[in-house]
């Protein structure tokens, strides 16, 4: 049995609350998952400070898991490279001077491949919309980011399954009716071309888990909800907890809880996993 601890949309600086996130670094000290995977958004404004708590929080989950980050569109500084225009890598400066200088890691545990993807890469002429709220939000694949992952989980060790790691949701979400992604239908058969069991996201401040059927074999995508005052709809915060077995893949929501100043257990789902 493989353990993840998925959240996503930290936000640390304004956004952020210190009772929620403390609560979190307990769980993860406590239950010790094989994995805490962090979607993307560690920060609000993209700035050193927010970072740098960031960075402790990440610290002090590597003492008892295996981490991998990526990097969520509030990460980048898009103004400084806005169309392409200007150099690319001053856009995640001060995440790749706190976080990483990898923006894509892969991580090989037993009993699964793990692949980050780069989803939150400015604003480019790709990720242009007619709608002006979707300037720095939308996110993009290239087809080179799909080659890589194809070629780490063809590396994995037969039977592991394949995890994607990435910020913006394939899905649309069910309160704000919107994809995090353009090109949702390529990205998908995509990731079922390659085999991709389960998907780890975040961006749109929901919770949710879906699964999309293929022919060949289904995928698991698990939405984490943000840790922040900023969830949609006025829900409460909440993290995912999933278990990957031979056969299948469990996800447990674990929601807010004012009351007991906790993340308690709420929604489960269990999905027959296929096995190629």
């Amino acid at each position: 049995m493989t353990t993840i601890f998925h959240v996503s949309d930290l936000h640390f600086g304004r956004p952020a609350v210190p009772a929620q996130i403390e609560a979190i670094e307990e769980l993860i000290q406590t239950d010790k998952f094989d994995l805490v995977a962090i979607s993307g958004d560690l920060s609000q404004r993209s700035r050193a400070g927010e970072f740098q708590r960031a960075q402790v929080f990440i610290r002090d989950a590597e003492k008892v898991s295996r981490v991998i980050v990526v990097p969520g569109n509030h990460d980048v500084k898009w103004w400084r490279a806005p169309l392409g225009v200007g150099d690319q890598s001053r856009m995640y400066d001060n995440y790749m001077q706190f976080i990483s200088t990898d923006l894509e890691p892969v991580l090989r545990l037993p009993g699964a491949t793990v692949v980050g993807l780069n989803t939150s890469q400015g604003v480019t002429p790709r990720t242009l919309t007619w709608n002006v709220r979707d300037i720095s939000i939308i996110g993009d694949l290239r087809p080179s980011q799909f080659e890589k992952a194809d070629k780490a989980f063809s590396t994995g060790e037969p039977g592991n399954a394949k995890v994607i790691v990435m910020h913006h949701n394939p899905v649309k979400g069910e309160l704000s009716q919107r994809h995090g992604l353009k090109r949702t239908k390529k990205i998908l058969g995509a990731f079922a071309a390659m085999g991709v069991d389960l998907i780890l996201c975040g961006h749109d401040h929901q919770e949710s888990v879906h699964y999309i059927e293929h022919t060949r074999k289904g995928t698991v995508i698990s939405t984490a909800g943000t840790v922040s005052n900023r969830s949609r709809g006025g829900r409460p915060s909440s993290v995912n907890e999933i278990e990957i077995g031979p056969k299948t893949i469990d996800v447990t929501t674990r929601i807010w809880s004012s009351e007991k100043k906790t993340f308690v257990h709420g929604p489960h789902r269990c999905f027959e996993r296929s096995v190629a």
